[in-house]
Order: C-alpha cells, then sequence, then structure tokens
C-alpha cells in the first residue's frame, strides 16, 4: 500500500512517539526531503558540514541539500564513527530501513486505534517526502521546484503531482495516476470520446 500524506498535528503525535533516533531520520527527511535509505546511508563526515551532495541510492543522481543547523548539533551528538545513523550490533553498517519502518508502524498503529491518526492512512517513513513536497509546494506554488527538489524525472509530471498535492487527492485518485494500466484507460476513453464528437460534427 502506498505512503499517506499525513497532517502535521498526527505527524507531530507520530514523530514525539518514535525512538529518539528514528525520530532524527524522519526530521531529516522533513527537512531534505530525501529517502529513507539515503538519510540512513549518511556518514557523520557529511554531516560535519551543513551543505553536501548526496547521491540518491534508487535514481544514481545527486543532489544538494542542506541540513538545519540545530538538527546538524543534533544529529552530531548521536552520530557513530563511520555513519550518522550506526548500526545496533556492527559500527561498520548504518541503521536499517526495516528497523524504522517496524518503529513507525508501531506508532502509527497506536495512533489509528485511538483516532488521532486517519485508520484509512498508510503511515510510513515515505510519508514524511510527502510532507516535504506538500510543503515546498506551499510555500512556492511552483510545480517545477518541487519536481527539482525530488529529483524527479521531468517527463514524469504525474509523478510531483502525486507528492505535491498528495493532501488533496483521495487515495482512489492516487491510485489512477500512479497506474499505468488506468491511465492508458483514460486516455483510450478520452480518444474514443473524441472520435465520437468528430463523427456527430461529420454527420
Amino acid at each position: 500500500m502506498r505512503s499517506s500524506y499525513i497532517e502535521p498535528t498526527p505527524m507531530g503525535l507520530v514523530l514525539a512517539a518514535l525512538q529518539p533516533t528514528n525520530r532524527l531520520v524522519f526530521e531529516v527527511m522533513l527537512a531534505t526531503g530525501l529517502r529513507v535509505g539515503d538519510v540512513l546511508g549518511l556518514r557523520t563526515e557529511q554531516i560535519e558540514r551543513q551543505r553536501f551532495t548526496v547521491r540518491e541510492s534508487k535514481t544514481g543522481k545527486t543532489r544538494r541539500i542542506y541540513i538545519p543547523r540545530e538538527l546538524q548539533l543534533r544529529l552530531l551528538g548521536q552520530a557513530g564513527r563511520l555513519y550518522c545513523f550506526e548500526g545496533r550490533t556492527d559500527w561498520r553498517r548504518h541503521r536499517t530501513r526495516q528497523a524504522v519502518w517496524k518503529d513507525c508502524n508501531r506508532v502509527a498503529r497506536f495512533f489509528q486505534s485511538s483516532g488521532a491518526v486517519p485508520k484509512r492512512a498508510s503511515v510510513s517513513p515515505h510519508s514524511a517526502r510527502k510532507v516535504y513536497a506538500v510543503e515546498e509546494y506551499r510555500r512556492t506554488g511552483d510545480l517545477n521546484a518541487v519536481r527539482r527538489k525530488l529529483n524527479h524525472d521531468p517527463a514524469h509530471v504525474a509523478t510531483t503531482l502525486v507528492y505535491a498535492l498528495s493532501d488533496k487527492l483521495t487515495p482512489e485518485e492516487l491510485k489512477a495516476m500512479t497506474n499505468p494500466k488506468r491511465r492508458g484507460r483514460r486516455r483510450c476513453e478520452r480518444g474514443e470520446e473524441a472520435k465520437a464528437t468528430s463523427r456527430s460534427e461529420i454527420d
């Protein structure tokens, strides 16, 4: 199930209940828009600078990011010898995505049972990337700016829309926008409508 956008108040509750290290992972995602794997892969030497280049593991693309000073100091305060988010049993490895996801899932289930977080919401670390995109779009009103910040391909505008407007789109609309078959059907339907209109005009 695709991750959902989470409004600021429930997201604040989730952050407050996460384990401290996992909370920092989320805070970096919210500040930079990076994917969870790229945040976990940050090295301590990178965090020693506020602005640095990250190579995304998923796409291979590079991106310059900025870490606010207050967040940087908290990151350095718990950073390991090699990785900012050191592995639990091996300092030569970073923390796993599964560890962050399990903690997030635990917290989300608790708040969903109380109604503080919508029951239909799919809360995951990737939700923080959507929150970042929505906030960036609200701040700039520029879809291209959001696309550049997320390092999305210029040819895939729909992907950026899914992120930037994820606070407004329903789960059904999000699914339709990200399902190639559904998009293809809609194009065919529009094509058939155009043909029917053209025939009626000729008649």
